[in-house]
């Protein structure tokens, strides 16, 4: 690809692309398809959020959550492919030893592997041809031959650290989104209310298929150490496939986990969010105009971080379980929210130095004197500077809030129940470690450390492509690393 005049590489990408509308066009069709395929899931994911009860407690929020609401609704009854009614794997077995209600009446075993293996085969497709879209922006729309962020993406594809880090934290987004479809049961009828729904199953005392209560299914069906266990990756006795084996109430281990995952990457995602938005508004304003809003911000900044922020936390938990608040997402967005609260410090921490060195450069004074505003100066000339920086941080900062509401949810602060969390799973499974029933704690124990170890895996990565001399320990990465503080 040749570089093309100046006065050519002036043009829009709306107009590169209008030249040349093939390629863009080919790319846009597959995405459509893509999500139209899901489209469901994918928005009754992101529309997780309870917007009825932010109404009933907020006002204000009324004339924006409203429509939401209706929205939401409207989007979790849309059809998509890979749903249980087109995959279903709860039947119940024949007295001639076929199975009968599943999907092509086969096992539930095989119908549930084969939803698993279709929802990430998906989700490995979506992602590809977000790919294929970079591809054919570089090939087709971006006129320079090369850019500093090729290089990144090579130095990641070559990070073998970090792309194990990807790989497990794709792993687990694709669980969190797609968890109703994954689970081999519902939350609604084998966590929430299992009493208000039956299934069949073959009794095999009598011979005949007959009718039972979830809830009571559940009652038989626990997992309690000797006295009587369902282990992973088998069924009970009325027909049902545990992957996880059961919890000692009974319910599906599999299913809480899943369930678990969303709940889990909400909570990172809005408190890293939030915190990532604080505290790069706080780093470009204090670099900006240093002086009193700095030491202003650093004394904010420096009494939260002072503060031992676990114990804090715990008594902030306790405080507000009375309140509306704890209700919202059953305690999901309080500890959000009390995550984002005493969390910014360590971020902006994290970007202040390198806010400061781009503030030092002659274009920012150019800036200055041609009487560019300051909001336009921070949010053109320095916020892409510190946005890798910022990225590398939140990556390994968002694991840090998983472990920590796991270990909440493991006193029993937090999460309300019966809403899934990996850390009342640990709590629940604690006495039967020795017992039959080990996989209750051992199962979400693996998971919590796995996803957390990824986050920084992945964290790594990232801070390695931004910064190739970081990875060799030479000092112009760790200078950097040092002027952003160590408050992460």
């Amino acid at each position: 690809m040749s570089r093309v005049p100046d006065a050519e590489s002036e043009k829009a990408l709306r107009e590169r692309i209008a030249d040349n509308p093939q390629p863009a066009t080919m790319w846009l069709a597959g995405l459509v398809l893509l999500i139209a395929l899901e489209f469901g899931a994918l928005a009754s994911g992101v529309m997780a959020i309870p917007w009825e009860l932010l109404m009933n407690k907020l006002a204000f929020l009324k004339p924006v959550a409203a429509p939401l609401a209706t929205a939401g609704d409207a989007l979790a009854d849309l059809p998509t492919l890979l749903t249980r009614e087109n995959f279903d794997n709860t039947g119940w077995k024949t007295p001639q030893g076929g199975w009968e209600g599943t999907f092509l009446n086969l096992p539930p075993s095989v119908v549930w592997a084969l939803r698993v293996v279709l929802v990430y085969a998906y989700a490995l497709a979506f992602l590809y041809w977000i790919w294929r879209g970079y591809l054919t922006f570089r090939e087709h729309y971006r006129y320079a031959e090369w850019t500093p962020r090729d290089d990144m993406v090579n130095r990641f594809r070559g990070h073998t650290w970090g792309k194990f880090g990807f790989v497990i934290v794709f792993l687990f987004v694709v669980m969190a989104i797609f968890a109703p479809a994954l689970g081999p049961t519902t939350v609604e009828k084998n966590i929430h209310n299992p009493y208000s729904y039956e299934i069949k199953y073959l009794n095999e005392d009598t011979g005949n298929v007959e009718t039972i209560l979830i809830g009571d299914a559940n009652f038989g069906s626990r997992s309690k150490g000797a006295g009587g266990n369902i282990a992973p990756w088998t069924y009970d006795e009325y027909g049902r496939w545990h992957p996880f084996g059961t919890m000692p109430t009974g319910k599906d281990m599999f299913t809480f986990m899943v369930h678990g995952a969303r709940v889990s990457l909400f909570i990172g995602v809005v408190a890293i969010g939030l915190s990532g938005i604080i505290a790069a508004s706080f780093a470009l304003l204090t670099a900006y105009y240093k002086g009193l809003v700095d030491l202003g911000v650093v004394i904010v900044g420096d009494s939260i971080m002072s503060l031992p922020r676990l114990l804090f936390l715990i008594l902030l938990s306790f405080v507000l379980q009375g309140t509306w608040i704890a209700g919202v997402y059953n305690g999901g967005l309080m500890l959000a929210l009390l995550f984002a609260a005493t969390g910014w410090p360590f971020l902006w921490r994290a970007v202040r130095g390198p806010a400061f060195q781009v503030a030092e450069q002659e274009w920012i004074d150019a800036a200055k004197s041609y009487g560019q505003r300051p909001h336009v100066t921070m949010q053109k000339h320095m916020a892409p500077y510190i946005l890798g920086y910022l990225l590398v941080y939140a990556s390994m900062s968002l694991g840090g809030v998983i472990i920590a509401t796991a270990g909440l949810s493991f006193l029993s602060l937090g999460i309300n129940p019966p809403t899934p969390e990996w850390g009342r799973a640990v709590a629940v499974g604690q006495s039967y470690v020795a017992t039959q029933s080990w996989h209750i704690p051992f199962i979400p124990g693996v998971l919590i450390v796995l996803v957390v170890t990824a986050f920084n895996a992945l964290g790594d990565g990232i801070r390695d492509a931004i910064d190739p001399q970081s990875e060799t320990g030479e000092d112009g990465g760790a200078e950097v690393a040092a002027a952003g503080g160590s408050g992460a």
